[in-house]
């Protein structure tokens, strides 16, 4: 895995010392950022197909990494919170953002080639290089899941192959400083390698980056915590290992998943539990996380929470999520977006609506001449008119979340932070919830962690007054209405698209029997990418 191309006579690139490259790089024009994003890409792999001296490749691997820095960062932005699967032109940014990542890898695995055969000028470098190489594959890993796509198989194989390369030499203790990776902090080989396993591992917890990104710092700063060994037990009451096949194409494993071979690897995980309770403890009477050198990101509460977030992921039994090991689970159906669901609720497609009063004075006629409402459902299925719920797995259904995988490749995109309705087939036991984590498996499924809303929601068209109409880009909308929850102090809410909240603002609800409740607006509880969450008296 660890092989590159031979250096090819034609290469051409722009620059061939660092006295050229920093001259190219000052000409460069990041305001363009697509262009600027190809030229890398293109000049850097003609860097890695020309022949050249390894201390000169090396210097000009160094001074191309601030600027790759920058507009990765910049150019990862355009893929943060999209609807899931991507788009094809999206998708083609996420390849192009792992692809830069990927030549910069080859660039220092050149450099690591050529001193196995034989260029004595770098020598001295093997550290640093290695160090490199697992920064770069950690950056291409983490450039799908940034996106919210598991990592493909050639990122997994990639890695491994490169911690297989050091793992019966000392170089992977060496402790190398990156100005790019947390502030300089000195970082061995294989801590980096098993840091990046486990924050890979704690992806899916619904933590927020910066969360995963502190995790990834107190491992880094625990290197005597992190080992991979051949052969491992475990008692009864201690933290299970996990497992890792160095020739595989995935991450970390429980034991349940593991086959036995050469390339099959353990990592004792009772040193790191050891680690995460006693800072817990130690929080838990007083000490503040700066003395506990976890740093000042979080106040000590939050400290215990993540803490115990992660131990829990880490070092407690449970079974690999669905999104990792795909099985047969619980069927539940689920629709996104608030008029799917109030489709789905209603048993009928929501229609805009200028003149409600108009609409109950023709459902009332109706029933009067005909002795019930003529609803055009009746006349054509919901299935039809592109309001079918799709089939889900549920790994867990709990009162709080739910943990889904979809069990189609085809389906709607759905964004994170997206209002959702999930519900058991053949069944009106419908719960609406927010998508708090969303990610694209390997093999191209939906995985989602929901958080639910309290209460059974109900389906409301909302009315806009003659005065706010003009504000708005429709006068008439989907709406749900959660119920109060007297035993646990919760009110009743309204979950509205967004831009419709305005604090004080009146709206007119009607609910699906065509009974009317004027209400006012209060305070907005929570907002979601396609909806806000409020509160409301009646007006």
């Amino acid at each position: 895995m660890l092989s590159l191309e031979p250096t090819d006579d034609r290469a051409h690139p722009a620059f061939r010392d660092v006295a050229s490259c920093r001259q190219w790089l000052g000409q460069l024009q990041l305001t363009n950022l697509n262009l600027a994003h190809a030229s890398l890409r293109t000049e850097i792999d003609e860097l890695n197909r020309l022949a050249l001296p390894g201390r000169e490749r090396l210097q000009v691997l160094e001074a191309l990494r601030e600027t790759v820095a920058q507009v990765q960062h910049d150019f990862a932005r355009k893929l943060v919170g999209k609807a899931l699967p991507l788009a094809d032109e999206e998708f083609a940014l996420l390849t192009a953002l792992a692809n830069l990542w990927q030549a910069l890898f080859d660039g220092y695995l050149r450099c690591l080639l050529m001193v196995n055969a034989g260029d004595a000028s770098l020598g001295k470098k093997l550290p640093l290089l290695y160090q490199r190489c697992f920064y770069y594959a950690r950056c291409r890993l983490n450039a799908f899941t940034g996106a919210d796509y598991a990592p493909d198989s050639r990122s997994w194989q990639q890695l491994h192959a490169l911690y297989a390369a050091i793992e019966a030499s000392p170089l992977r203790q060496e402790a190398v400083r990156d100005p790019y990776l947390h502030e300089g902090l000195p970082v061995t080989c294989q801590s980096l390698y098993l840091a990046t396993l486990l924050v890979h591992r704690a992806r899916l917890l619904g933590l927020p980056r910066s969360q995963l990104h502190l995790a990834e710092h107190w491992l880094l700063r625990w290197p005597d915590t992190l080992t991979l060994v051949a052969d491992c037990s475990a008692s009864r009451n201690d933290a299970p290992p996990l497992a890792l096949d160095l020739r595989g194409s995935q991450g970390l494993i429980g034991l349940a998943r593991a086959q036995r071979n050469d390339s099959l690897r353990f990592l004792p995980l009772v040193p790191l539990s050891k680690q995460l309770r006693v800072k817990t403890i130690l929080l838990k009477q007083g000490q503040s996380p700066r003395q506990l050198d976890l740093g000042d990101t979080l106040p000590a509460q939050d400290c215990i929470k993540l803490l115990d977030t992660l131990h829990a992921c880490w070092c407690e039994a449970r079974d690999d999520s669905l999104a990792d090991a795909p099985r047969p689970a619980t069927r539940v159906h689920l629709c996104a977006g608030l008029e799917k669901i109030y489709g789905q609720i209603a048993q009928k497609p929501f229609k805009p609506v200028k003149d409600l009063s108009k609409a109950v004075r023709d459902a009332q006629l109706q029933i009067a001449t005909f002795g019930r409402e003529l609803d055009q459902t009746g006349q054509h299925k919901l299935q039809k008119l592109g309001f079918a719920p799709e089939e889900w797995q549920a790994e867990s259904n709990g009162l709080l979340q739910a943990r889904l995988l979809r069990l189609h490749r085809a389906g709607d995109r759905i964004a994170p932070r997206q209002i959702v309705l999930v519900f058991p087939p053949d069944s009106d036991d419908y719960r609406a919830g927010m998508v708090a984590q969303i990610e694209v498996t390997q093999g191209g499924l939906l995985y989602l962690v929901v958080h639910y809303l309290p209460g059974k929601p109900q389906a409301m068209v909302a009315q806009a007054t003659a005065t706010d109409q003009p504000l708005l880009q429709s006068s008439s909308a989907p709406a749900l209405r959660l119920p109060a929850l007297d035993q646990l102090h919760i009110p009743a809410s309204l979950v509205l698209p967004r831009n419709w909240f305005v604090s004080g603002r009146e709206l007119e609800l009607t609910a699906v029997d065509r009974s009317r409740h004027p209400v006012t607006l209060g305070i907005s509880v929570e907002t979601g990418s396609d909806y806000q969450r409020v509160s409301f008296s009646p007006a």
